[in-house]
């Protein structure tokens, strides 16, 4: 067996934890895997892994090695996937990055649509609420919610969604609307703890602008919290349209300060610059500039 091939055997053992399993993914014995490790450890010279009875672990100079392989195999599939966008079938794994918000209300409903058209693309789906490095993490794709940073990376704007100040039926009838935003400082308003910014919802009417900086209430670090907690009543949300407006359409949230107009959250697609652009990520970009534009389905 060819180092590289090694390599994947020494990968698949890491991650799936056994011997066992590592075999059922690539179709070898437990034995056999076992046996070509410690092949490698005596040609290495170096032990990989510490070894019991249920457990693998990786031992220091493992986790080195490992890091390593990952690179290397990850190297390995770049290069495939670049020849893949001069074929006729896209294929290969599409890496996603999105905030947990828009992959839930509207990103993950469109991933089964897109899967039935090219079937031998699969899709690794991550989730975050922060910014993350494309090429050093080998993101194919990222959604970003928000204005952009000065980038060398290709933006394509899938659209804008107006930030939307809401409640619940019952968090209004237990303590009233607020009739303005200073009002909001004697309510219960939903935080974000990793993001101030998101804590400070500005208010426009007649030319003048007000900021607010909620400061009291249910804080965390999810985005998808605060929209369940506001449904069931834990107080007063300001969301994107794109999450809340199923929810107010059906009255379970109703819409506040109406008569004052709210900042928008633009949400762009992100990808690396490349020559050869590899087919997989060349047809999920346009599919989701076909169901998002020219209008996104939440206005």
């Amino acid at each position: 067996m060819d180092k590289l091939s090694e390599m994947q055997v020494f990968v698949a053992a890491v991650k799936s934890g056994s011997f066992s399993a590592a075999g059922r993914e690539l179709e070898l014995s437990p034995s056999a895997v076992s046996k070509l490790i410690s092949r490698m450890e005596s040609r290495l010279g170096v032990r990989l892994l510490n070894r019991t009875t249920r457990t693998l672990s990786l031992t220091e100079g493992g986790q080195v090695y490992y890091q390593r392989c990952l690179d290397i195999l990850q190297d390995v599939e770049a290069a495939e996937d670049a020849l893949s966008g001069f074929g006729q079938i896209p294929k290969g794994i599409l890496r996603i990055n999105s905030s947990p918000g828009f992959a839930r209300q509207q990103l993950l409903p469109l991933l089964p649509g897109f899967k039935s058209r090219y079937p031998e693309i699969e899709i690794e789906l991550q989730l975050s609420g922060f910014s993350v490095d494309l090429i050093g993490e080998r993101i194919d794709v990222a959604i970003r919610l928000g204005e952009l940073e000065d980038t060398s990376l290709v933006a394509r704007k899938l659209g804008e969604s107006q930030r939307l100040v809401c409640a619940s039926p019952d968090y209004i009838e237990r303590f009233g609307k607020p009739r303005t935003p200073t009002e909001l400082e004697q309510h219960q308003c939903l935080r974000v703890s990793t993001n101030e910014a998101f804590n400070r919802w500005r208010f426009f009417r007649d030319g003048q602008s007000e900021l607010v900086e909620v400061s009291q209430g249910f804080v965390t670090d999810n985005v998808e919290a605060l929209y369940e907690y506001a449904l069931l009543g834990g107080g007063i949300v300001r969301l994107s349209s794109f999450m809340v407006g199923e929810a107010i359409a059906s009255g379970r949230l109703i819409p506040l300060l109406q008569e004052y107009e709210i900042d928008k959250q633009q949400i762009h697609l992100l990808y690396a610059h490349r020559r050869h652009l590899p087919a997989k990520v060349r047809v999920f970009v346009d599919y989701l500039l076909e169901q998002f534009t020219p209008s996104p389905p939440w206005r």
